[in-house]
């Protein structure tokens, strides 16, 4: 056992006791809850740029909210957020704005999200009765180190056009609010890895520090493919990670700033590096015997890829995140659902109708895009994650992450969205999930067609049944039939696709942990992101994957 770790869980575990047992007593009345959470904002930020324009202070009723502030999205938050960045207070919250979060969404351009220590407060309503019923169910969580995804940032931030500070030091700032400490205590890896600026020198520090953790107990990523990439690179530079671990040096250390270096380094660990040295480097249960479990993404497009990370991890529970964004804190996993987390904002569903629902006022089975309003200043904001009612606990609806629903691809009006997407790639991949699949229109001299890009072996039939699953969608049959539309296409890529896909995005001004995977691509030209070729006929072309 690794006793520092396992006190400061115990002092962490501790800490989110209260919020646990207030999330408990919330469940059973979730419209109160949530009109309490409402009723707060309303009272706190009257006096604000945004509350006196919307007269927030002559709203009494959820109805006279509604009809007072639309529902919007980012762009039309923009105005108000530009406004904060140029150093102006009380512009969407009377509490200070204490930094901007820069996160992707469903586009490249990037989003500037407004955090408040009441943002912070919220996100710990959600964070607390998670870890609680977590360690709750498998107490052994808490006699070792957890490993919590850094991710680098590999760009400079803009702080010099902002009086704001733009993202965070550390991500355990995020996840930790005033419990930093704590938090850093657990983690495996030091979050100072995450300034490094080669996504290669990122890979290897961490690798290093986890084979230093033999008392590894918590896996807690994203995208499974991130954890999957991360364990690729053990096989390529195992040697010098022995000599590192023996030495307690680590032989990339230059490529950090003077104070990562610190981090970076450790006592001489002789014996965990002959330990090592007997085993596998492709043998995960060896390398962390006392791993327990590992969180990350499992709906939607991930799913794909969990399998494969299943195989991997044979000897460690898997489970799915819930719905966490950089903008709201939406729903958390707890026994067996994923309940709303009805003590972090306000919430609101939106039905395919365009009609608004309340959190008590859902029906299962329903799909949903969500709408919320939270402390750090967006109000009515939609989020454009889509959900559907899968249970519930206790009165509290247990909701299921579908996809994106602003991720629409529409050329010739096809309408393909993301979430209709995922289901049609989970049908066509119900035998085994490849590493990777992305769907994408792409036009040549020949027309318009769409191309399916997969990392993994394909079914001699699958292209076939893809044009009829996606024929399901009248739009795409109408489209097809027409002719607007050619037969899909296959690409199959050798390797690395979930870096390449990464590498394509943070080009275009996201961070690598905000990155969302997604089963569809609105853009084009992926054959040449991809190390790969095309394949008309499965079947007669599987040489290509020896």
């Amino acid at each position: 056992m690794n006793f520092s770790a396992a006190i400061a869980n115990s002092l962490w575990g501790l800490a989110n006791v209260p919020a646990y047992l207030r999330f408990r007593r919330a469940l059973s009345e979730p419209g109160v809850a949530q009109r309490r959470r409402l009723h707060s904002y309303l009272e706190t930020n009257a006096n604000t740029a945004f509350g006196l324009e919307h007269r927030l202070a002559e709203i009494r009723t959820y109805e006279q909210f509604a009809k007072r502030v639309p529902v919007r999205d980012y762009e039309e938050h923009l105005p108000w957020v530009e406004r904060i960045r140029q150093g102006e207070p009380h512009v969407l919250t009377r509490e200070l704005v204490t930094h901007l979060v820069p996160t992707s969404g469903s586009t490249s351009a990037r989003k500037l999200i407004p955090f408040t220590r009441g943002l912070q407060r919220e996100f710990n309503a959600g964070i607390a009765p998670w870890l609680c019923d977590l360690y709750r169910q498998m107490p052994g969580l808490a006699g070792g180190p957890a490993y919590w995804s850094i991710t680098p940032a590999l760009q400079d931030r803009e702080t010099a056009s902002s009086a704001v500070p733009i993202g965070f030091d550390s991500d355990t700032a995020y996840l930790g609010g005033g419990r930093k400490r704590l938090v850093d205590a657990i983690m495996a890896v030091p979050s100072a890895v995450q300034h490094v600026q080669s996504l290669e020198a990122f890979r290897y520090a961490t690798l290093l520090a986890l084979l230093r953790c033999r008392e590894l107990r918590l896996i807690s990523v994203w995208h499974p493919s991130f954890l999957s990439l991360l364990l690729d690179a053990l096989s390529v530079h195992w040697e010098q990670l022995l000599e590192d671990v023996t030495s307690g040096r680590c032989f990339c250390s230059e490529m950090f700033p003077e104070s990562v270096r610190r981090e970076l380094s450790s006592s001489p660990m002789p014996n965990r590096a002959r330990e090592l040295r007997r085993l596998d480097s492709l043998n995960a249960e060896a390398l962390w015997p006392k791993l327990r479990l590992i969180s990350c993404w499992g709906d939607g497009a991930a799913a794909l890829s969990l399998e494969e990370l299943r195989r991997r991890f044979s000897h460690a529970r898997f489970q799915a995140k819930g719905l966490l964004a950089t903008e709201a804190f939406v729903t958390l996993p707890f026994g067996a659902h994923w309940p709303l987390a009805i003590n972090t904002h306000f919430f609101e569903f939106m039905d395919d109708a365009g009609q608004i629902h309340l959190a008590d006022g859902l029906r299962e089975g329903g799909e949903y895009e969500i709408v919320v309003t939270t402390a750090g200043g967006l109000w009515r904001y939609r989020l454009g994650d889509r959900v559907t009612v899968d249970g519930w606990v206790k009165r509290t609806a247990s909701l299921r992450f579908l996809g994106r629903g602003g991720n629409v691809s529409d050329r010739f009006g096809e309408k393909l969205s993301e979430a209709f997407v995922a289901g049609a790639l989970s049908k066509l991949f119900r035998d085994g999930a490849p590493r990777f699949a992305l769907l994408a229109p792409d036009e040549d001299a020949t027309g318009c067609r769409y191309t399916l890009y997969l990392e993994g072996a394909p079914r001699p039939d699958c292209l076939e049944e893809l044009d009829r699953t996606l024929r399901h969608n009248p739009q795409y049959a109408w489209c097809r039939d027409l002719g607007q539309l050619l037969a899909p296409r296959m690409f199959v890529i050798r390797s690395d696709a979930y870096q390449r896909f990464a590498e394509r995005q943070a080009a275009g001004g996201a961070r690598l942990g905000d990155i969302k995977p997604s089963p569809l691509s609105r853009l084009s030209g992926w054959s040449q992101i991809f190390a790969g070729s095309y394949v008309t006929q499965p079947s007669a072309n599987l040489a290509l994957l020896r």
